[in-house]
């Protein structure tokens, strides 16, 4: 996973095997499988490499279909599905040595005007400056993520006010360690990359469960982000999560970007395996905690 801003462009960067056919890199990492924003990102630079730029990426709708591999590089096949005058539709097939990990159906679109409105900006937010930095001093696993800047705003276990109408928050602001190149593709698969960490956290959260925790298996099973304007992730986004649901071995995320301006730039769902392991589901039925 990319520790700095050059390391993640590098991972985006990838290289041509033929028409439609596309490989991307990997990097050392101490994680037991692929990161997911990782591999969203790179679908969505494999997608874009195949469409006019004339069309900007407004939506994508993704399954994890397998754990990738962290040793090997993925194979990104491209299917054109359709390039019409208003709107462009891409699947990608993600291959790690000849089986599928990923898949993909990604949309552009030529910029248009139309009716706007949006949910407001959430109350009582604090300024990222103000905020706490998960990542100072911190595991392996958050430096691996050095390339993103994070400042913890709280969730529905710490910080934020009780609603007991809404159990699993989480709100974060997020941007480039650095600076990005002003091209809109790079920016937005970043964006894509950023918008899988810490996001299958939400359903946990009422149940005081962590990712990594033995008692609970956890893995992110699909992902979908829409792409409300095209995104400078050079600046701080609020990334504002709550999860409505969770059940039979899986939760629901759902979350808004917003920029500092209170402008909703995306809109991220994802929905997670959350398997409890031995007697946990005992457990919380009689109150522990596991």
């Amino acid at each position: 996973m990319p520790r700095d801003v050059g390391e993640l462009l590098s991972l985006l960067d990838l290289e041509t095997i033929d028409d439609n056919l596309f490989r991307g890199a990997q990097q050392d990492s101490v994680l037991p499988r692929v990161f997911g924003g990782q591999v969203a990102a790179q679908a969505l630079v494999a997608a874009s490499r195949t469409t006019d730029p004339a069309y900007v990426v407004h939506s994508l709708h993704s399954y994890f279909l397998q754990p990738g591999d962290t040793g090997a590089p993925i194979v990104y096949d491209v299917e054109e599905l359709r390039s019409g005058r208003s709107f462009a539709t891409r699947r990608v097939l993600a291959r790690q040595h000849g089986r599928p990990i990923f898949v993909m159906t990604t949309d552009f679109q030529k910029p248009e005007d139309g009716l706007e409105h949006q949910d407001a900006f959430p109350d009582d937010v604090p300024a990222p400056e103000d905020c706490f930095d998960p990542q100072a001093g911190r595991g392996e696993e958050l430096s691996e993520w050095g390339a993103i800047s994070m400042r913890y705003v709280g969730s529905s276990a710490d910080l934020l006010p009780e609603d007991p109408q809404r159990p699993g928050r989480q709100r974060f602001w997020l941007r480039i360690d650095g600076e990005l190149p002003d091209d809109p593709l790079v920016h937005a698969a970043a964006f894509a990359y950023a918008s899988d960490m810490m996001f299958l956290r939400n359903a946990m959260l009422p149940h005081a469960v962590r990712p990594g925790s033995p008692s609970v298996q956890a893995a992110s099973l699909d992902h979908a982000i829409w792409f409300h304007e095209t995104p400078d992730f050079n600046q701080w986004h609020l990334f504002a999560t709550d999860s409505p649901w969770a059940g039979h071995a899986r939760g629901l995320n759902h979350g808004h970007f917003f920029d500092e301006t209170g402008r909703m730039v995306a809109t991220v769902s994802q929905e997670s395996l959350m398997r409890p392991k031995g007697d946990v589901l005992d457990r919380l039925r009689e109150g522990e905690t596991p």
